[in-house]
């Protein structure tokens, strides 16, 4: 459920409306009346990749790095 806050409200508590968009509520401001801007929670980072997580599951060919054929190279370079 979101709130409407009037824009000089928000400017003197915004600590306290950032802390409950964190918690999961949704603050509309609003100026004369009229909505302007919507702040909401960011969404929870996902999980830290680690190095090595797939290690023996992913296989790199052997030409891995070897130079692109005149052809593909060319597509590149908008020919």
């Amino acid at each position: 459920m979101s709130e409407a806050v009037n824009l000089y409200d928000a400017k003197t508590h915004l600590s306290q409306l950032v802390e409950r968009a964190a918690r999961g509520e949704e603050i509309i401001i609003a100026k004369a009346g009229r909505p302007l801007a919507r702040l909401v929670p960011l969404e929870a980072p996902g999980p830290r990749r680690v190095p090595g997580a797939l290690a023996g599951r992913v296989r790199i060919g052997g030409d891995f790095d070897a130079p692109l054929p005149d052809d593909l190279m060319a597509g590149f370079a908008g020919a």
